[in-house]
């Protein structure tokens, strides 16, 4: 067989090790983190705006948790600015790890993560818009293996990147306000946005067993769910 038969697959299992390794040895930490803000961000202008979005898509699509990226974003820009590049940031980090998938890894995707792509394939499979924003706005669940797993999926790419999109928002703007009041030290900000978090925390469940239809995310989303329920 040709080499170029496995190329795809070899490219994509390189990626996922080098992934891997720079998220294990904290290569990224040194850049995602409030003295890089400062040091790289704040005060720059469009310039600092466009590195922010760079940085933050790019962490977002080799699995850093969006949450980090919302309160680096509200820490950055403050509030509205913030959750607006946060929201920009995720987004692309999503659609980045959506057609890595689709267009390189399906092989390798399917068989790592068979049970998964299986699982999101038959949750969104009726209603892929509004499943996925289902999806989205849960406080529980792996963004990162949601995204790769839709990406071999049959769901269709713009109702996937837009119920992303929307579901990204409650979050994202909860953790820019927290992020927004760490500087000042506006407690109130703080307070409020651990509140928030509560509350769409708790509709995104409500919603997530109403409008189920007997589908699950797996027994560890469903466990993860009743814990939150119960604290």
């Amino acid at each position: 067989m040709r080499l170029r038969t496995f190329l795809p697959g070899l490219v994509f299992l390189a990626t996922l090790i080098a992934i891997g390794y720079a998220v294990e040895s904290g290569m990224l930490g040194g850049v995602l983190s409030e003295d890089w803000i400062d040091r790289e961000v704040r005060g720059k202008g469009m310039s600092g705006e466009l590195l922010y979005v760079a940085v933050a898509a790019f962490a977002t699509a080799v699995a850093i948790p969006r949450h980090i990226i919302s309160f680096l974003g509200g820490y950055a820009f403050g509030l509205g600015m913030g959750t607006a590049l946060a929201l920009l940031a995720t987004e692309i980090g999503c659609a980045l790890t959506f057609y890595y998938a689709r267009l390189i890894g399906r092989p390798l995707v399917s068989a790592r993560f068979g049970a998964r792509v299986q699982r999101i394939d038959d949750f969104l499979a009726a209603n892929p818009f509004s499943m996925t924003l289902l999806i989205r706005l849960l406080p529980v669940g792996n963004n990162f293996a949601t995204s790769l797993a839709a990406g071999v999926s049959r769901v269709p790419a713009r109702l996937f990147l837009l119920g992303s999109l929307l579901g990204y928002i409650p979050q994202t703007l909860v953790f820019a306000l927290a992020g927004s009041g760490i500087e000042t030290g506006a407690g109130v900000r703080v307070g409020l946005a651990v509140l928030l978090f509560f509350m769409s925390a708790a509709i995104g469940i409500w919603l997530y067993r109403k409008y189920r239809h007997g589908k699950t995310l797996g027994d560890e989303v469903d466990a993860a769910l009743d814990e939150q329920s119960k604290a």
